[in-house]
């Protein structure tokens, strides 16, 4: 017993060296991006990505380069399944079932417009889905989560990189643009929250953007951004499955296990047996993940190659962003 625990203390050690300094470099560089968040107003994940972009060189240094990795990797997929925790199956009834409808067509819909969008444009059918399934759900982690499942390619992180800063400016000044437009068309408290929820790609945006306009509005953003968030799990499902042969793995896994964790804690959360003080831990400890994802992909990406993307991409992006928006507007107005 003795020798089997110094044999595990030995492993431990020898991991902590692999992956400590790369590690501790992506936490420092996420908690410098909270520093700037914090006192210029713009969002955590765009400080952290483009602070790791900075540091770019490091992705070559031997030393760091696992903890990278796994930064990139095994963080962003933990802090994917954490997401989970901030919504409940009560939530989504309190929407209806119209809302519910429009809002699960608007993201297939957008997805779909995403891949047609990219081919007439140039684009492989997967950046499609990468940015689609980004402006659809939810953002940056929405970008992260499935481009982790997604075949492997050589461009695939300069996309992935691409997606995530595109969609954060867009959010960005969405969270400005969206409140005048519900103002200057006289949408009432609900319409304008299941809008602006409907529409903004990230949640942050999104409750900026709902609380501006009011504390009603605000509520109904919320609720209606976390239904968006949970059509992560069956389009991450969906996707595996259509791309699980094309990724190249010895034994490809029928489900990710950050989507397993997800659905567990969606219905922990709606049972009420998490405890709200470990909710709130845990809610922060997803956040952190995402950040030192966004941190580390940041690191492992080269402004040269993200110079060569083109002009397409832009379009496809703000194309989608113009079609769930004309979506869900038309639908609310349809739906009054």
């Amino acid at each position: 017993m003795s020798q089997f625990l110094n044999s595990l203390n030995e492993k431990t050690k020898i991991k902590f060296r692999e992956l400590g300094p790369g590690i501790l470099i992506c936490v420092t560089i996420a908690a410098a991006a909270g520093l700037l968040s914090a006192n210029y107003g713009a969002p955590h994940m765009l400080f952290a990505l483009l602070l790791g972009i900075a540091f770019n060189f490091l992705a070559e240094e031997k030393r760091s380069e696992m903890g990278i990795e796994f930064s990139a990797k095994t963080l962003l997929r933990f802090g994917v399944a954490l997401l989970g925790l901030r919504i409940t199956i009560d939530q989504v009834l309190d929407l209806g079932v119209d809302t519910v409808i429009l809002l699960i067509g608007g993201v297939i819909l957008t997805l779909v417009f995403g891949i047609l969008a990219s081919k007439i444009l140039g684009r492989r059918a997967r950046f499609g889905v990468l940015t689609g399934g980004a402006v659809a759900i939810c953002g940056a982690s929405a970008a992260l989560a499935i481009a982790s499942i997604l075949p492997k390619s050589k461009l695939g992180e300069r996309d992935t990189i691409f997606t995530v800063i595109a969609v954060t400016s867009l959010s960005t000044i969405a969270m400005v643009l969206y409140p005048l437009l519900t103002a200057f068309l006289e949408l009432d408290n609900r319409t304008s929250g299941i809008f602006i929820g409907g529409t903004v790609h990230d949640v942050a945006q999104v409750i900026g953007a709902g609380y501006i306009i009011s504390d009603e509005a605000g509520d109904f953003a919320t609720v209606t951004k976390l239904f968006r968030v949970a059509m992560l799990v069956p389009v991450v499902l969906v996707l595996s499955a259509i791309f699980r042969s094309k990724n190249k793995r010895s034994s490809p896994e029928p489900l990710p296990i950050f989507i397993i964790g997800f659905c567990v804690l969606v219905a922990l959360n709606s049972s009420g047996l998490i405890p709200e003080g470990i909710q709130i831990i845990l809610i922060d400890t997803s956040r952190w993940c995402l950040v030192t994802a966004i941190a580390a992909l940041g690191i492992k990406t080269s402004l040269k190659s993200m110079m060569t993307v083109g002009f397409q991409p832009v379009t496809v992006i703000f194309l989608e962003t113009l079609f769930i928006g004309i979506w869900i507007l038309g639908g609310l107005y349809v739906l009054r």
